[in-house]
Order: structure tokens, then sequence, then C-alpha cells
């Protein structure tokens, strides 16, 4: 499918590959994983042709049709399911050949276009929109809501869905789970797993990768190299790989200390000067084998935390929403010192609501939310990230927070977050979504709280970062709160699970893989109920747009009518030598009248 010879690649001053060679087959499905600027997907624009080799040979059968997340979304009114259904290129073409010819009131050119699109299965292509949406967490008011309407995260699950609803031999997924939570990543391993299409995704979702691959492909070093398995195979045989070279590394470099030692001794020595030449040369033509360097540049930990006294937070019949829109309601919980939990459930079931209020962003609709006095509170959340001085540095925000730290705490502080030399001066508004998250977490640990509140801490933050995060939480001694789509970070962290749903919050007796089983039937029971819906409403709204498409059909017929109406002004059109044209003019006015009459009466 795709065989890369001897590539070389490189961005501005960065070469991200060297003479590295690739080859994969049809049917593949494979996972890209590398450190973040790795270049996975410069990789992916490699690919598609939109940048070119500094050298090697790119082999890609030009037969082959790919599709992909775009990153631009466009101006539009067109409904959720109408621009999802255009991820079909024929049909979005079929679609719009008809609209131009029905103005046209070509009738055998639209014979010809439902003929096609019955024989591609067009006319069901909006009902299957309507389930991939549903799937990727749309409502059924969403569906008929136009492109415009969406934020930006929506928008990028709209693109998804165009790339799920595409004929292309191949697909590229660029971190395709950014957008989604927990049941919509569910939704699409199902769908990566049943469809026939080949693959490539980048991810930094471990448990992700390891559902939805049969093949890792491992950018490092500058070269490409093709595991055969899932990303936990990937993992074990890479580890195995790094000892075998920590083992060969160790081995040659006491041979090369030997060698060198001889050399040293007796390079002066007549005797021994042809035997210590020798050894020169030998040194010279070893070939270097690289030291196994540590790959994560990442470390940090949370301080002790000091207990405080249960229950830590008492909520005592309380509703939490916003204005008129009542979320949860009559919520009577307790959360007790050193508790690790995980809140689990469908997207808009009120997660993120809960921890807003424990955190204090809202205030209860009614009754009580009391903390123990003593608790410290770290909050972290997406919009957090906003709040970041764009102007300012890593160390500003820092010295901001702590005016007694010194530059060498900071310094030091900051570089196991992987900000290190210069970078902690550089203007965090030039920072990636993944740096600004190293930030937030940053600040969030030199606070040193008792209480954290995580709201998707993992989004923008690589495998490596995932990992050390991991790592720190899981010495965290404190108590735990924490939403998150990533489940293995929820696997290595949570002693319980609390499952929002309904407007209640109560405590899941299972662990993920029956929330996985739950949340399947939950979301079969929400697909079959809108499928029916689905139906109804995608008729409602395909007879809109023909009611939009006849008026502007009637709009164009009637300016086209006063134009001709014009030309009866002019007098020389009645003498006798001009009778053959307001014969032909005055025909042209019956028949549109006709049209326009007609259009009426459908409208």
């Amino acid at each position: 499918m795709i065989k890369l010879v001897q590539v070389s690649l490189q961005r501005g001053s960065k070469m991200l590959l060297e003479s590295a060679d690739l080859i994969t087959f049809q049917g593949q499905k494979i996972g890209i994983v590398g450190v973040n600027g790795a270049g996975k997907t410069s990789l992916f624009q490699l690919i598609r042709g939109e940048i070119s080799a500094l050298a090697g040979d790119v082999d890609i059968p030009k037969s082959l049709t790919w599709a992909y997340i775009r990153q631009v979304i466009p101006n539009t009114d067109m409904t959720a399911v109408d621009y999802a259904a255009r991820g079909d290129e024929e049909y979005a073409d079929l679609m719009d050949r008809l609209s131009r010819a029905e103005e046209q009131q070509d009738g055998m050119a639209i014979a010809n276009i439902h003929g096609r699109l019955s024989e591609i299965d067009g006319y069901s292509l909006p009902n299957k929109a309507a389930k991939i949406l549903v799937g990727l967490g749309f409502s059924q008011e969403q569906l008929a809501q136009g492109v415009n309407t969406f934020s930006g995260g929506w928008r990028m699950r709209l693109n998804l869905a165009q790339v799920l609803l595409s004929r292309a031999d191949v697909l590229l997924l660029d971190e395709p789970t950014n957008h989604l939570d927990l049941e919509g990543i569910v939704w699409l391993e199902q769908w990566l797993k049943e469809t026939p299409q080949s693959f490539f995704v980048i991810s930094h979702d471990r448990e992700f990768l390891d559902h939805v691959t049969s093949h890792i492909v491992h950018l490092h070093d500058q070269q490409l190299k093709l595991y055969t398995g899932n990303y936990s195979t990937f993992e074990k045989n890479y580890a195995e790989a790094l000892r075998i070279q920590h083992a060969a590394f160790q081995k040659q470099k006491r041979v090369r200390e030997h060698m060198q030692s001889f050399v040293d001794r007796f390079r002066a020595k007549a005797t021994k000067a042809k035997q210590a030449q020798s050894r020169i040369r030998m040194l010279e033509k070893m070939e270097q084998i690289a030291p196994v360097r540590a790959l994560s540049p990442f470390e940090f930990e949370f301080a002790e935390t000091a207990p405080v006294g249960n229950p830590m937070i008492q909520i005592e019949h309380v509703n939490l929403g916003y204005e008129t829109n009542v979320v949860l309601e009559q919520l009577t919980l307790n959360i007790n010192n050193d508790s690790r939990i995980g809140l689990l459930g469908l997207n808009g079931a009120g997660k993120s609501t809960f921890i807003k209020a424990i955190a204090g962003d809202i205030k209860p609709l009614c009754g009580q939310i009391n903390i123990n006095s003593k608790v410290k509170v770290g909050y972290f959340a997406q919009h957090q990230l906003d709040q970041l001085s764009a102007d300012e540095s890593p160390m500003w925000h820092l010295i901001h927070l702590d005016p007694k730290i010194t530059e060498r705490d900071a310094r030091n502080f900051l570089g196991g977050f992987n900000f290190k030399g210069d970078r902690v001066f550089e203007r965090v508004g030039n920072f990636s979504g993944g740096e600004k998250s190293r930030l937030v977490l940053a600040l969030l640990v030199w606070q040193k709280p008792s209480l954290l509140l995580l709201d998707e801490p993992t989004n923008h933050l690589d495998m490596q970062m995932r990992e050390a995060l991991s790592d720190a939480l899981q010495n965290f001694t404190g108590t735990l709160l924490v939403v998150s789509h990533d489940r293995y970070l929820l696997n290595s962290l949570v002693d319980e699970f609390w499952l929002v749903d309904s407007g209640s919050i109560s405590r899941f007796d299972g662990s993920l893989t029956d929330y996985h089983k739950w949340l399947m039937k939950r979301m079969q029971e929400l697909t079959k109920e809108s499928s029916g819906k689905t139906k109804k409403e995608i008729k409602n709204n395909e007879e809109k747009i023909d009611c939009v498409r006849l008026e502007k059909n009637l709009e164009k017929l009637v300016s086209k009518l006063e134009k001709l109406m014009s030309k009866f002004e002019d007098e020389s059109l009645y003498q006798p030598e001009k009778q053959a044209k307001l014969t032909s003019l005055t025909q042209e006015q019956k028949q549109l009248e006709k049209k326009i009459a007609e259009i009426e009466d459908q409208i």
C-alpha cells in the first residue's frame, strides 16, 4: 500500500526522518506513536502529498483514495446531518449537480442523478450520518442545527463524521479522540474494529490504540519501525529491544575500553606498535551502538498531604445547574479523606457540573456543600488554559504564584515538566495546548493541594506526560475526584466509580469493563430510539431544504419575468416588422408565469 525507501524529511531546521524505510499493506490498521515533535503529523502530510521528502522514494499507488480529518471548518448554515453526509464525495457531487439541474429544469439530468443516487444507496446516507453523529455524542436536537452554531470541538466531531462516512481506501486519523468523551471513544473503537477500511491513526490514548490497531509504527531517532500487534505488544517488544540494545552497548563499551587501554599502553612501544595500530583501525571501523537514553523528560511528584477529618466534603439536598436548567437534583453525598473517585456518565449528564460545584466555580441552586476548612483544593479544567497570561512566561506564572521562590528552585521545578533552559522565559501565548496543560499542572502541583479535582487532565498531553502524571497521581496521598476519557489513567488511579446519570449520582458497583457493557447497552437504546426520530427529522429537514430551493428558484423566475416585462415598454416592438419577436417574447412570458404558478402551488 505504502512504501518509503531511504526517505529523509525536514521541517524548517529540524530533521524528522533520515534514510527511513517503511512498508505497509492494504487491510492493516496502524497506530502511529512517538514523542511530540517526532514528525507524526508531518508523516501524514508526506503521505497526502502536501509536503515533499528531502531525499528518498515515496511510492504510493495513485489509485488509492484518502480521507482525513480536516482542520478547517467551513462557514455554512448546512445542518449537521447534511454536512456529515457530504463525507461521501460522490454523494456530495451528486447533490450539487441535482441542485443545479433542478434550477435549470433539466429533467434528463435529474433522472440520471437520481438513478446514480439509488445505485450508491445515497438515499440512506443522511440516516447513516445521523447514526454516526449520535455515536459521536450529538443529541437529536443538534442533528438539525446549522454547522455555524457549533463550537470548535463539536465542529471537529463533524469533520470526523465526514471521514467515517467516506468510501476512501485509507483513513488518516490525527488524534480522533481529542474532542470525544468516553462514550464517544467507545463507539469510535467499535466502528474502527468493524470497518473493512485500512487506516493510520495518531493517538496518545494507549487503551484506544490497544483496541483498534493491528500494527504500530514507531517514530524514534528519525527512523520508522513497524511492529506487529497493538500498543501493549509494541511496548513489550520495544522494551525488550531496549534491553538488548543496552546489553550490547555495555558489552561494546567494555571491548572498546579494553582496546583503548592496550593502545594507550603500547602505542609508543616498537614491539607492540603494529598491534596497537591494528586495534586503532578496529576501533575506527567498529559500528557505534547508541546508549539507551531515558525516554521521559518529565519528573515531578505531589507533596505529602496532612489528613483531615471525615467527611471531607458533605453534600446535602443539593440541586446543581444553570439558572432554570437543573442538571443534578437532590444530591446527598459524602466524600471522605483519601477517597479516589472516578466520575462516569454520558456526555452532558453533569460530571463537569458536579466538579465545578465542588471547586466553587458555580453555586448550588439549593442545598449546601460543606468542605472541611483544612482542605486545600487543587482544580484542573480545560478552561484554565485560557486563564494563563499569554504574554508572560512559565517563570513569571510560578513567581506570581509564589513570590518567595528563588529562580534556581523555579528552574529545577519547571524542568520536571520539561520547561528547561530558556524555555522558562518563553511567551506562553506561543505554547501548544499540551505545553499549556503541562504548565497548568505544574502550577497545580506547586500549590500542594490536599483535594485534587481533575476534569479531563490528559487532553493535549502526549504518552510520556500522561504516564508521568499517572505515576505522580498514584503516589498522591490526598483525595482525588477525576473525570477522564483516559481509561489507562482511571484504571491506575481510581478506587471507586460514581455514575452520573438521569439527574443523580450513585455508586457504580463494577469496573470500567462493566461500565463499557452498560455504556454499549445504553447507546444501543439511544441509537434505536434515535432511528425512528431521525427518519422523521430527516424527512422534515429535506422538506425544509426543498422549500428553500423552491423559493430560490421562484426568486430567479420572478426576476427573469420582470426583466422580460421591461422589454414590452419598447414602442418599436409593436411595429409590423417586429411581430415575430413580439410573439416570441409573449410565449416566453406565458412559460415563466406558468412555472411561477407551479412553484407557488408547491410552497
